[in-house]
């Protein structure tokens, strides 16, 4: 998302209610993590789905229209679907 420096934080809480209330309790949801850009100009909502279906499910849900109406009432959405190609995990 693109949003103004005044209004990222209120994204931010939005994005994380929408993900606890709505988003992590649908079918298909393997994990979120939300990141805010130091300048204040940009939110990025990394959602994993076990596919492209129950992804595009919860797009359908009334409760997920509502949260993300209200985020593009304060943000531009600047988004893409995406296949996990690569992934590693730091060792300790």
């Amino acid at each position: 998302f693109t949003v103004q420096p005044n209004d990222q934080q209120r994204l931010v809480d939005l994005l994380i209610e929408a993900t606890e209330k709505v988003t992590s309790q649908q079918e298909g949801f393997i994990s979120a993590k939300i990141h805010k850009s130091l300048d204040g100009t940009r939110v990025v909502d990394y959602a994993q789905w076990k596919s492209k279906n129950a992804y595009n499910k919860m797009l359908k849900n009334p409760r997920a229209i509502i949260y993300m109406n209200d985020m593009l009432s304060i943000a531009n959405l600047d988004g893409g679907l995406y296949e996990v190609i690569f992934g590693e995990m730091m060792s300790k």
